[in-house]
């Protein structure tokens, strides 16, 4: 598989906490289906602080039993599969924070 050279990021930011109909850790029901969908890879990233529309601080505290921490989904891929992606994860979600930029893609892969 290639990528063009100017391509389009996702991002998805939700909770560590968010869970799908089914149980399933949303950013995992994420990721599977863009590989569903056969798109260029996905990464999923847990942060150690953050807060989002509540404005309640998420922190990875030792002493804290309960943790909602930020999770960041980022997905690149050609424009017009990101926007077929977009609408199945608006569907998924109840509470979160899309966004997409344009990227330009230096290598994906071994570079062949």
């Amino acid at each position: 598989m290639t990528l063009p050279r100017e391509s389009t990021l996702l991002r998805i930011y939700v909770g560590e906490s968010h869970e799908t109909a089914d149980g399933r850790p949303l950013y995992e029901a994420i990721v599977t289906r863009a590989r569903e969908l056969q798109m260029a890879g996905a990464t999923v990233l847990r942060g150690p602080l953050g807060f989002g529309h509540s404005s309640v601080l998420h922190a990875a505290k030792i002493l804290r039993l309960s943790q909602d921490l930020p999770i960041v989904v980022e997905i690149v891929d050609a424009p017009e599969k990101i926007e077929k992606l977009i609408p199945e994860i608006t569907k998924m979600t109840q509470s979160c924070l899309i966004t997409t930029e344009t990227v330009q893609v230096i290598r994906y892969g071994n570079g062949d």
